[in-house]
């Protein structure tokens, strides 16, 4: 977020001029003018930014919470999850080499005392060492020749086993799409690092390297969308991107481009897809609802209130649309400087059902249970709530027009939407899910700017559906992508097989363990 502060050149022996003669005469409108600009923008810059929509950090604490926050921290308590140092076990992509002592062996007579034996210790001691090496590395392969002096018969030495007759192997277009659609980072970036280090790699092959292996793992990305269409729940959302050459129907008049965000839930399980071109996301879900079976239930849609986020479907195919509850949130965050009293009651009202929401996902509930227990504890919050906003119009305690009054509209304009989670089992309470999916389409837009051609843009989704699901599906998605080119025939035959989540168990098979 850029800052929006005015720059003021400021002169200190002007400033101090004005101060001198403020002593003596009444200040000018020039100097006052002058002196109150600076102050102003003393204390915008001494007013720090805030990096988070906590409602401790948008309206402060309560004025009759403890200066202590009630409670001291324990010192001895242990640090939260996530902190401190990995230890070894975390490491699982290193090599692994385990080390016999030089001289030593279970069963032998101690050496210190020489009366006792020693004996193996369950735990080893262990060290972890970390090198640096260049995101794509080769090896220059030089066979010897021998030529005949009488027929002029050449022989060359057998190259190695395994070498193949590639010069860029699965792992190098895997490591490329991860760098590139994972990561962000863009082609002539890697172009020059990999050049630096004395591999030189051309934006232009590397775009060479990735399509080719995109045609050959498509029917991957094509199975996760044809899942996705039966999943239960479903979540959508846009972001704005740029494709330098997108040939448009002459009678479309649309001018924006997009990437669309989709996540399908169900089976324990989800799946990422992106979609970029001249359609909106409800565009695009309808799309992959298609292939929905229409013996499933329906299915609920979590997105935020604008239309064209919604699909239009065919008929037999049905979904419950629920409105992100974070949107309409944020909507109080952002007048809360205005009117903290009133936007402090909505957050800490909204903070609660949170804070239910934590405890069920804490505690394992299934989605009837975790919907049971909102009906008996979220369910009176939002009553009341709502009551609360619908007294303010009516009351006319706030103005319809003012910021808060739009805020509280929106709520009571989508209320049905908005609260699905109080009704249906397994309705989430955001769209968050898929905004953090999106952020993957945005690191790229920032850092690459742009896709030159609609089917450079359609090779980027294929490999964002796949790194992201598997991210989501706790799988390396390098490994992945390595092994679905190295089966390139089994995954055309039967995809189903090879996704992140299962395609571990079609190796072992193969490889007949």
């Amino acid at each position: 977020m850029k800052d929006s502060r005015r720059r003021i050149e400021v002169d200190l022996e002007e400033l101090d001029r004005v101060l001198d003669g403020a002593r003596q005469a009444p200040l000018s409108e020039e100097d006052h003018r002058k002196l109150r600009e600076v102050l102003h923008a003393l204390a915008a810059m001494l007013v720090r930014p805030r990096n988070t929509e906590k409602t401790s950090s948008v309206v402060g604490k309560p004025e009759d919470a403890a200066s202590d926050g009630g409670k001291k921290p324990d010192p001895d308590a242990p640090p939260p999850a996530g902190h401190g140092r990995n230890g070894a076990e975390a490491f699982s992509g290193a090599n692994r080499v385990e080390i016999k002592h030089q001289t030593l062996s279970h069963g032998d007579r101690c050496p210190e005392c020489g009366q006792g034996n020693v004996y193996g210790q369950k735990e080893p001691k262990v060290l972890v060492r970390v090198t640096g090496q260049a995101p794509l590395a080769a090896t220059v392969y030089s066979l010897e020749r021998l030529r005949c002096g009488a027929c002029g018969q050449v022989f060359t030495a057998q190259e190695p086993e395994g070498v193949g007759e590639d010069k860029y192997d699965e792992s190098a277009a895997a490591m490329i799409a991860q760098l590139k659609y994972g990561s962000g980072t863009p082609f002539h970036r890697l172009e020059q690092l990999e050049k630096q280090l004395g591999i030189p790699l051309p934006a232009a092959t590397q775009w060479e390297i990735v399509e080719q292996a995109a045609h050959l793992i498509k029917p991957a990305r094509d199975e996760l969308i044809r899942q996705a269409a039966q999943g239960e729940v479903v979540h959508n959302d846009d972001t704005s991107m740029r494709v330098l050459h997108l040939e448009r129907d002459p009678k479309d008049e649309r001018t924006g481009v997009f990437t669309s965000g989709i996540v399908s839930t169900g089976q324990g399980r989800k799946i990422a897809l992106y979609f970029t071109g001249s359609q909106h996301a409800g565009e695009n879900l309808a799309d992959v609802l298609k292939q929905r079976s229409r013996e499933l239930p329906s299915l609920v849609q979590m997105c935020d209130a604008l239309s064209r986020n919604v699909p239009r479907l065919a008929s037999g195919t049905e979904i419950l649309l629920a409105n992100c509850l974070a949107h309409g949130r944020r909507q109080f965050v952002d007048v809360a400087e205005n009117v903290p009293r009133e936007c402090r009651y909505v957050l800490e009202m909204l903070g609660l059902v949170y804070g239910h929401d934590a405890e069920a996902r804490d505690r394992g509930l299934t989605p009837h249970e975790r919907l049971q227990l909102h009906q008996e504890r979220s369910t009176p919050v939002m009553d009341q709530l709502h009551l609360w906003l619908q007294a303010q119009l009516a009351e006319r305690r706030t103005e319809p027009n003012s910021g808060l009054g739009q805020a509280i509209s929106y709520l009571l304009r989508h209320w049905q939407p908005l609260t699905l989670f109080l009704r249906q089992a397994g309705a989430p309470l955001d769209n968050n899910l898929v905004e953090r999916v999106l952020k993957r389409a945005v690191l790229h837009r920032k850092n690459a700017l742009f896709y030159r051609t609609l089917n450079g843009a359609q090779v980027g989704d294929l490999f964002m559906a796949l790194i992201h699901t598997c991210q989501l599906c706790g799988a390396n998605s390098f490994d992945y992508l390595i092994e679905l080119q190295r089966h390139a025939m089994e995954l055309a035959a039967c995809p189903a097989e090879w996704m992140p989540w299962n395609y571990r168990d079609s190796l072992a098979l193969s490889a007949g363990l």
